[in-house]
Order: C-alpha cells, then sequence, then structure tokens
C-alpha cells in the first residue's frame, strides 16, 4: 500500500490452510515466538506448539535488526502500526530466546523516499543489522530495492503493495500482504457487484500507491468510469474535484491515495450535497480518515485491504507491549513480517546471506495467513472490506 494493510483471526476470516509446512522440526522450533506469548492463531485456525530455540552459545552480542518506515509525519499512524507490531514480535522472541536476544531500530522515513534512500545507506553500513522490517511504503520500497540488494541484507514489508517491486530482480524484497494487482480487481468488483455503482468517479493522488491502485479499479470498471482527476499528498483544498464530481452525476467514487487527504476529499464533498457512495483502499484504512473528515461524512465509507481484522488474542498482546494502543492497519501483518526474520535467527541464521537464504524458502503459517514467498510475493491472498459506522472502522470481511 502502502502500497496490503489487522488480521485475520476472526471467524469471518475464511482462509483455509491447505500447504503441509516444510521442515517440521526447524517448524515447531521456530514457532516458539508465537507460543512463547500464547497468541492463538485463530486467523488461519492453527495452533503451534514448540520446543527450544536453537539460538545459544553461538548468537554474537548486539543482533539487531531494524525497521524502516514513518514513525512522525502525515502518514506516521500506518507506519507506527507496523512498527508497534514489530514490537509484539520482538518481545516474544526476546522471551523465547533469552541467551540470544535482539534489539530493533527504528529508522524514521516519514514515508518520504528520498529520505528513506539516506536512511538505507545508514542501516547498510551497520553490520550489527541482519534484517529489515519494512521497507513500509511502495515509494520508498522501490527507492532503497537496490541498495539492500546489493548489500544482499534481506526486507519483509508488511505493507508495500505496488506489484512493480518484485519484477525487478532483486533477491532481498519480500512483502506479507498482497498488491494493488490483487486488490484493484476486487475493489472493482465490490463497486459493481455491491454497491450496484452505474456511475463511478475516480481520482488519485499522484502517488506511486496511489495512482497504481486507482487505475487498477479504473481498468476494471471499464466503461462505468464516468470521470477521472489526480489531486496531490499534502493538499487540503479539493473544490475543483467535487465540482467535477457532483456535475458528473457519480453515484459513487473511488479514491487511491492515503487517509489524510481521503478525510479531508469526503468531508468536502459531503459538505457539496454529494450522496453517493465513497470507496478508497488500504492507504486510507486509519482512524485518521474518520477524524479528517469527521464521523458524520465518513458513516458509510468502504474502505478496503488485504490486511485481515486483528484478533482478540493478538490485540491483547499488541495492547500490552504498545501502552495500551490498540492495533490498526497492517499491526498485524508487522507481527508477521518480523516473525519471519526473527524465527531465522531463533534457527541460528546469525548472517545477512543466511537469514535471506532463510526468508527466500520460508514456508510456515503466520499469525495473518500461511506465508511462502513466490519471487517476493506471498502466496496467500484474500481481500477485505471495512465498513465505517458509528464513527469508528468496523471488523472486515473477505471480498469474495
Amino acid at each position: 500500500m502502502l502500497p496490503c494493510p489487522n488480521l485475520d483471526a476472526p471467524p469471518q476470516c475464511g482462509r483455509a490452510l491447505t500447504e503441509e509446512t516444510l521442515h517440521t522440526k526447524h517448524t515447531l522450533r521456530t514457532l516458539a515466538v508465537v507460543a512463547a506469548a500464547g497468541l492463538a492463531l485463530t486467523a488461519c485456525g492453527t495452533t503451534s506448539s514448540s520446543s527450544t530455540a536453537s539460538s545459544g552459545s553461538n548468537c554474537p552480542s548486539g543482533l539487531k535488526i531494524a525497521f524502516l518506515g514513518a514513525q512522525t509525519g502525515d502518514y506516521a499512524n500506518l507506519g507506527i502500526n507496523i512498527s508497534n507490531g514489530a514490537n509484539v514480535a520482538l518481545d516474544d522472541y526476546n522471551k523465547a530466546n533469552s541467551d540470544c536476544k535482539v534489539t530493533m531500530q527504528k529508522f524514521d522515513s516519514q514515508g518520504d523516499p528520498n529520505q528513506a534512500t539516506k536512511l538505507a545507506t545508514q542501516i547498510i553500513q551497520d553490520k550489527s543489522i541482519v534484517g529489515v522490517v519494512g521497507p513500509a511504503f511502495s515509494g520508498e520500497s522501490g527507492a532503497t530495492g537496490d541498495a539492500f540488494n546489493g548489500a544482499g541484507l534481506v526486507t519483509v514489508s508488511a505493507s508495500a503493495t505496488d506489484p512493480a517491486l518484485t519484477t525487478h530482480g532483486w533477491t532481498t524484497f519480500h512483502r506479507v500482504v498482497a498488491t494493488d494487482a490483487d486488490q484493484a480487481p476486487q475493489d472493482a468488483k465490490y463497486i459493481k457487484d455491491t454497491l450496484n455503482a452505474k456511475k463511478v468517479f475516480v481520482i488519485d493522488d499522484s502517488s506511486e500507491y496511489g495512482k497504481g491502485l486507482a487505475d487498477g479499479v479504473r481498468k476494471g470498471l471499464g466503461n462505468l468510469v464516468t470521470g477521472n482527476d489526480a489531486v496531490q499528498q499534502k493538499q487540503t483544498d479539493f473544490s475543483a474535484t467535487v465540482t467535477k464530481v457532483t456535475s458528473s452525476g457519480a453515484d459513487a467514487v473511488f479514491y487511491g491515495g492515503y487517509y489524510a487527504e481521503a478525510g479531508l476529499l469526503i468531508k468536502q464533498l459531503k459538505a457539496a450535497g454529494y450522496k453517493g457512495a465513497f470507496m478508497s483502499g488500504d492507504g486510507s484504512l486509519d482512524p485518521g480518515f474518520i477524524q479528517a473528515a469527521g464521523a458524520d461524512a465518513a458513516n458509510g465509507a468502504i474502505l478496503t485491504c488485504p490486511c485481515a481484522p486483528s484478533s482478540a488474542d493478538f490485540t491483547a498482546k499488541y495492547k500490552a507491549d504498545n501502552s495500551g494502543a490498540e492495533p490498526g492497519t497492517y499491526s498485524a501483518e508487522g507481527y508477521d513480517a518480523a516473525n519471519v526474520i526473527l524465527s531465522g535467527i531463533a534457527e541460528g541464521k546469525y548472517t545477512r546471506a543466511d537469514l535471506l537464504d532463510w526468508v527466500n524458502n520460508y514456508d510456515q503459517d503466520g499469525l495473518t495467513k500461511h506465508i511462502k514467498f513466490n519471487k517476493g510475493d506471498v502466496s496467500t491472498v484474500v481481500i477485505y472490506a471495512y465498513k465505517v459506522g458509528g464513527g469508528k472502522i468496523q471488523p472486515g470481511t473477505p471480498i469474495k
């Protein structure tokens, strides 16, 4: 996505795991990370038992993983959701592996590809960092991919959804979410089959993520698209776009972009008398959308995501590890992304080369789905629709 992403533990998940986990002996040991916290993998309908992890006397001191993504700025909420999810995985790992503790260093990109590029250099130069959770956004993932690949430093993103990211030949880039190429057709299907829209106005924020998702929706809707427009990130006055929408007679609007602008856009649309449906993707799936729009304007909006709703077990552990904060979009995917790396360290993979090989061959149950990578893309794909009601984002359900 954020650019696929709260996780699929609730009953509505409907995600059946049919693949057997490879290397059972190693799997049981490395899943100690999950078992230590007592987290039920209800999202996938699995449970796990474990023996002692194999890390120990050969563990080098000062091992670190990095988080690369926004911690401040307009889009900080998404980055914080992910790093907080990674905190839970790290806490679980350290409790299960007291003889080989790992720390996580956070690098605040503010979601800016230029800033991320500078931070990637710092991360690569720190030889104690053996894996990266992130980058969080598609733009910064694209900007840093060559550098990480050249350094042989494995990255696992919880939320970068641009399909092109896995077409560059990078062996180090991985993501635990579906892509915009998966999400956009499902969004178009929902608009046609569930909203029964006949005239759709499609808007994007001109970002790599927002335009890519909106273009996919445009393709899926075909001649149902009655109008198009592009805005900019950090824009606050959408009056020109609002006029285009209201004069088009559209009965639905799709917005490709992030929550800060999406909230202001729907607020201004409703103020101008727009009565139709409003839909956006995972970049808008955040309480910040409701804060920017106001509850009255936000109610009824549909926000889609390749991220699953949070389970009760994960929510409780997340709140305990993050000063009472509630999990948000991609929090559980942040847990999964970190756990992919940490489980390798638990198996004695202490070098960048060994961890890269571990992740490339990963094939285990995660909190949100079964995780196995095909050239960096995760093999399990489900898109969820979340509706805003009562001033809150309600639990998501799979788009079928």
